[in-house]
């Protein structure tokens, strides 16, 4: 028996592939089908099953793909209300590969439609257990995301109250030491404290996991229902979209229109600059954002940009573009490409460049944003007459900001200041805006 995890670092996603006999079954896959293909071929095993776990809020997945180039069946709960053809997957539903076996358990909180899959092995002992977005390293899932998204939704406290019950009477009297196989790890915002472990045991997370310490479901809920980090916009697009399957990711990927870098901009739509900051300090287009293709591109860029908004794609190289598009097609935006091209010869728009001894000296001289998230700036402020706006907010809030003073955009390393400024800079002409960038580490 093989047990593989497969991770996106960029989205803190695991998906995995259990063969057994030349047969593999793909837990949560990603957008790209490609390694697992790759995988299947090394080890001479058919894909015959794709098991998701949920419908997925942060990336789009490509169980539809799967199945139409397989023929494999996608499993999922039968409360996710799929448009896909599949066949449903709960409590005493079973998978067998040969000798081993894979089983359907029901644990709502997360999602209504959340399950997780206990993995038997040749011996019949549970040995294994795929937790989806329920169970992670450290953390339980968050109980937010269904109140406005997929066939059935939820108030968050009822989804907490789920949670709790999952957690105690589904996982938590499980053996200890069948393995933890989480759908995410450090960095997802589909949780708010996971650890860095990539994998973990049903004993460990009783004895470290704060979710799962004696406490009553009340305290259970509030604890769980505080604090949570910021939804970013495409996640209920994601699981609408995940309902019904996306498309071919290569023949989407390969559909985004590749312009001339020097054709005339729709100046209505947005232009998103992907080069690094330095590189765009020194010259980009007027009114771009500077959403420069790091880690958590995918994730900002879904934050951001709203599901329904077009925009034109740049960056340095053909390469860089191509890597890029197949980010942004793994949050499904790839069709909202206007176009993706070359920085053009006539970007020549240069960011204001901040005198740091004279900020230093006189920071009441300037007005100071905060594009940190909530949670950074509950935990203190780094100016304490800063505006805090967080980066996720700041377009729908520009309004907020005084224009009687030059502005200086700062987080906590320079990514979404770098962002910020842009944003701000696009809207507001009439003062200097400052980007603090890494800096802001001197303070």
């Amino acid at each position: 028996m093989i047990v593989h995890q497969f991770y996106d670092k960029g989205l803190a996603h695991a998906s995995y592939a259990v063969i057994r006999t030349g047969r593999m079954i793909v837990i949560d896959p990603s957008r790209d089908p490609q390694p697992y293909y790759a995988f299947s071929d090394l080890h001479g095993a058919d894909i015959t099953g794709v098991i998701e776990t949920h419908p997925h809020a942060d990336f789009i997945s490509s169980h539809l793909e799967i199945y139409q180039t397989t023929g494999a069946v996608i499993y999922v709960s039968k409360l996710a209300g799929a448009a896909y053809p599949h066949e449903t997957f709960d409590d005493g539903d079973v998978i067998a590969i040969n000798d081993i076996k894979l089983k359907a358990i029901n644990t709502p909180g997360h999602s209504p439609d959340s399950i997780c899959i206990l993995l038997e092995d040749e011996k019949g002992k549970d040995c294994a257990i795929f937790t989806g977005d329920t169970l992670f390293a450290g953390d339980v899932g968050r109980p937010d995301l269904r109140e406005s998204a997929g066939n059935i939704t939820a108030k968050k406290e009822e989804l907490a109250r789920d949670m709790y019950h999952s957690t105690r009477t589904k996982l938590m009297v499980l053996p200890k030491d069948v393995t933890v196989y989480p759908a995410h790890g450090p960095g997802s915002l589909c949780g708010k404290s996971m650890n860095p472990d990539l994998q973990t045991t049903i004993g460990k997370e009783l004895r470290e996991n704060y979710a799962l310490q004696l406490m009553d479901e009340l305290s259970f809920v509030k604890t769980l229902t505080a604090d949570q980090p910021f939804m970013p916009k495409y996640f209920g697009y994601d699981v609408e979209l995940n309902k019904i399957g996306a498309p071919n990711f290569a023949v989407s990927v390969n559909a985004v229109v590749k312009a001339d870098a020097n054709i005339a901009l729709d100046k209505d739509l947005l232009v998103i600059d992907t080069r690094p900051s330095a590189a765009y300090s020194n010259g980009h287009v007027k009114g771009s954002i500077n959403l420069q293709d790091a880690e958590k591109f995918e994730t900002w860029l879904g934050s951001v940009v709203a599901p329904y908004e077009s925009f034109y794609l740049l960056a340095a190289t053909d390469e860089a573009l191509d890597i890029v598009i197949k980010k942004t097609a793994k949050i499904g935006y790839e069709g909202n490409i206007r176009a993706a091209l070359l920085v053009p010869d006539d970007a020549n728009e240069k960011s204001a460049v901040i005198d740091l001894v004279h900020f230093k000296a006189n920071p009441a001289a300037y007005t100071i944003i905060d594009a940190r998230n909530w949670a950074e700036i509950k935990s203190g402020k780094i100016f304490a007459r800063a505006l805090t706006v967080p980066l996720p907010e700041l377009r729908e809030r520009i309004s907020e900001i005084p224009t009687d003073k030059p502005i200086v955009v700062h987080c906590a390393a320079g990514y979404r200041s770098a962002a910020a400024a842009g944003i701000i800079a696009a809207n507001i002409q009439n003062v200097p805006i400052y980007d603090l960038s890494e800096a802001v580490k001197e303070f």
